[in-house]
């Protein structure tokens, strides 16, 4: 079983990166005697600062005092803005409430014949769980259990089971095929649900790999392959033939080498082909594996467990991982008793969650990961979720420390004011949410959301990962949050 330590010191192989770059404070954050009033209003006040930073689109932010709950300051408050990865926030407490911290997703073996002279007459089965963490290691590591079964052959057919959760070919079909942060879901995930390809150099033309690799491991797979095609564009192409992801590449977009992750499709198959690879290792020969229709009953030969809730969730937002926060956030509706079939089904009963426990009468989210855009989420509604969820301790420890920058985006470990929040990032879309502790020690909420709609409507599928403009318009809203938390420290911090 995995441990805590190694857990939190262990990088996940899919990130999120959420970097804020601001300008240094002008003002001191510690003043020793002061007007409140005009503080508030020096330079226009809040709407003075956002018309000065002269970011397109609409920006909508709120906050407040922890303790009393009161509104503080707030522009736009209760317009719905796409709240991007923030919403991995809301999805945590979900979790929380409807699982539990400790609660664990497991992955079994099961054998649905007798076991005899370490012969198997029956099928053995792969039973995915709704771990989204599983990787080829752990796969490996049953592989190997398995063999410590006592199991040499296995005379029935090989199985796989992934129906824990409903089968979605890709988080939002609105994104790239080849975009590695939105791929299939179902009851099992391997290797957050993308394979890696690898391509050098050989001769005139380049050799290239597909497989589930870790540190550790390196197999390769047959469910997904590659292959080079005579061109410029589009860089990569995808096309589905008997449950096999094929890919072609553009032979002018690879240089002399590189890698990249990409999005698996057929996840159970997926899985059932690496532990084939791992069960062959260990002198276990298992036949192609068949899709089971429904669960299996039998004897559980070997079972991984996944860490505990409450570190996934950890992660979930440090990284921002989003097949994390949508097979989390569908096991939390199926433990109230739901039954969705797509993630705006899973996502209509949280935003009911929402309403109910919170208030958040005006969020209306299509996903638990904050990646489709068509999810609003309102600034007053995330400050509400934020002050409860302070009050009883859940979230706070789980957010990752948001570092205050100088003008050149350089860290600056001794700024006075600390941040605890999540992060959002989509094209032309910018979300903060979360706690700030002024110099004084005064605990704020707050939530930021910032879009430009228009410039994200003019977008193409096809240049969705990096379109014109809006890494740098991205920059911008960032720095407009850093801008407002030192606002907020310096008027409301005493």
């Amino acid at each position: 079983m995995i441990s805590r330590r190694f857990f939190l010191t262990t990088s996940l192989a899919s990130v999120a990166a959420n970097t804020a770059l601001a300008n240094a404070p002008a003002i001191s954050l510690r003043p020793l005697a002061r007007d409140p009033a005009s503080l508030i209003s020096a330079g226009g006040g809040l709407k003075g600062l956002l018309s000065r930073a002269g970011l397109s689109g609409k920006v909508a932010c709120a906050v407040a005092d922890v303790k009393t709950g009161l509104r503080l300051e707030a522009e736009g408050a209760s317009a719905g803005l796409p709240p991007a990865s923030v919403a991995k926030a809301l999805t945590a407490l979900y979790a929380l409430d409807a699982l539990g911290p400790d609660h664990r997703f497991t992955t079994q073996i099961v054998a649905t014949g007798g076991i005899s002279g370490g012969v198997l007459s029956g099928d053995l089965v792969l039973v995915g769980g709704g771990d989204p963490m599983l990787n080829t290691d752990n796969l490996a590591k049953l592989a190997k259990a398995l063999k410590t079964s006592g199991i040499r052959e296995v005379r029935g057919a090989y199985r796989v089971w992934d129906g824990a959760l409903p089968q979605i070919k890709t988080i939002d079909p609105g994104q790239p095929d080849h975009v590695g942060y939105s791929p299939a879901i179902s009851g099992l995930a391997l290797n957050y649900n993308r394979v890696h390809f690898e391509w050098k150099r050989a001769g005139q033309s380049w050799a290239v790999t597909m497989d589930a690799r870790t540190k550790k491991y390196r197999p390769e797979v047959a469910v997904a392959t590659m292959k080079i095609a005579q061109r410029s564009l589009p860089v990569y192409s995808y096309a589905e033939r008997n449950d096999v992801d094929n890919w072609t590449v553009a032979s002018k977009a690879l240089g002399k080498g590189g890698a990249r992750w990409l999005p698996v499709r057929h996840p159970g198959a997926y899985a059932a082909d690496v532990f084939r690879t791992m069960a062959r290792a260990n002198g276990i020969k298992l036949g192609k594996p068949k899709m089971a229709k429904s669960r299996p009953s039998g004897q559980v030969v070997a079972h991984h467990n996944s860490p505990p809730l409450d570190l996934m969730l950890k992660a979930t937002l440090k990284y921002s991982n989003n097949l994390m926060a949508e097979m989390i956030g569908l096991a939390a509706t199926q433990a109230r008793g739901g039954r969705p079939r797509s993630l705006r089904d899973s996502a209509a009963e949280m935003n009911r969650w929402a309403a109910g426990t919170y208030g958040m009468k005006n969020t209306r989210l299509v996903d638990h990961s904050g990646l489709g855009e068509d999810s609003r989420v309102t600034p007053d509604d995330m400050v509400s979720a934020l002050i409860a969820s302070y009050r009883d301790g859940r979230l706070k420890p789980l957010l990752k420390a948001f570092p205050m920058r100088d003008s050149k985006g350089r860290v600056l470990k001794t700024h006075p004011i600390k941040v605890a929040a999540k992060t959002g990032t989509l094209n032309f879309v910018s979300g903060l949410g979360g706690f700030m502790t002024a110099a004084d020690g005064t605990v704020l909420a707050f939530a930021i959301f910032s879009a430009d709609q228009n410039a994200r409507s003019r977008i193409s599928r096809a240049d969705r990962e990096r379109p014109k403009g809006a890494k740098s318009w991205n920059r911008r809203a960032k720095q407009v949050q850093q801008k407002l938390i030192e606002r907020w420290g310096q008027v409301y911090g005493s």
